[in-house]
């Protein structure tokens, strides 16, 4: 669930006349993305303008292989960003969607029945950011989710920190799975100074189950009873960074719902995180399962280091067959 986003993409400094090329992005379309490339029946809740615009947003999500019933339609105005990729995959963004239809999101959106049914709903910061009935429409589906999964996704020019500090503090305790980045998000929202006292914080709050991101470097993952290290995997070839977390995320949650144990999906997570820097833009390159899993048993892999691992496997029929 989510604010779904017009891309402008240019390789280029923005400036009059520069090329570009239209896509359609958010986090909640990339994550979406990559549960339904993972293998999960995967359906998406954002609210779309009731226009040409928005049936070609909503043409391209049937594209991806996301269910399209849980769509709104409203009058508004589209959300929309364009970020500039320099040759190294560093970017640039620029955002026009305040007041946008995406926002109009709220608690009544959220069908108690369709999430209590889902095998995991996944939300993220910046859909607490844009907007209060936004929040309070991720507030509504973590209270009423089978397994709630959050990304703090933590953006200051969209909220402040105390704000989006309130927000983990207040999910956490509801949530089946936080996946905070290292350093920027953890020390900022929870004050920590290393992944394991990242981790470590969200479960003294309740939290379930904690992926700690670490860019290049890995994921610390802690569960009910261990604690795993897992290596990161190389990206083959590096274009555009964009909504790479967003993959790890959405491949993460779906291979646990079906049945992969936390350190498999975390690498599928990971694997599939580095293969989508290839391509540009947030869902421009989404590589199939048969893709990531090559990735992820390849030689490419660095390697994994674990202490405890027991308690780490997902338990047979934990989770339902469907996100």
């Amino acid at each position: 669930m989510g604010e779904i986003l017009l891309e402008v993409a240019t390789d280029v400094p923005f400036g009059h006349g520069v090329p570009a090329q239209l896509g359609i992005s958010g986090d909640a379309l990339n994550v979406a993305a990559a549960a339904a490339a993972a293998g999960a029946r995967t359906a998406l809740l954002a609210v779309l303008p009731d226009d040409d615009l928005g049936q070609a947003v909503a043409a391209r999500i049937a594209e991806l292989g996301i269910s399209t019933d849980l769509l709104k339609f409203r009058p508004g105005q589209q959300g929309v960003y364009l970020v500039h990729c320099d040759p190294d995959g560093q970017r640039e963004f620029s955002y026009a969607r305040s007041g946008s239809v995406g926002s109009t999101l709220g608690p009544d959106d959220v069908d108690p029945a369709v999430f209590a049914e889902a095998g995991a709903v996944i939300a993220g910061g910046i859909a607490c950011a844009i907007s209060a009935s936004s929040r309070a429409a991720v507030y509504r589906a973590a209270e009423v989710a089978g397994r709630f999964v959050f990304d703090p996704n933590y953006r200051p020019r969209l909220t402040s920190v105390e704000d989006a500090t309130a927000a983990v503090v207040e999910l956490a305790p509801k949530a089946f799975l936080v996946t905070p980045s290292f350093p920027g998000e953890t020390s900022a929202l929870l004050g920590t100074s290393s992944p394991a006292d990242a981790a470590g914080r969200l479960r003294s709050l309740g939290t379930a189950n904690v992926a700690v991101t670490c860019g290049a470097e890995g994921i610390q993952l802690e569960s009910d009873r261990a604690s795993a290290w897992i290596d990161a995997i190389p990206a083959p070839a590096v274009v555009d960074q964009t909504g790479a977390g967003d993959a790890f995320v959405g491949t993460l949650t779906a291979r646990l719902v079906l049945g992969d144990s936390l350190p498999e999906a975390v690498r599928y997570g990971a694997a599939a995180a580095s293969l989508v820097v290839g391509g540009r833009g947030g869902t421009g390159f989404i590589p199939s399962f048969e893709q990531t899993r090559a990735h992820a048993l390849g030689p490419q892999t660095v390697g994994e280091r674990t202490v405890e691992t027991q308690g780490l496997e997902t338990p047979e029929g934990e989770l339902s067959s469907h996100a």
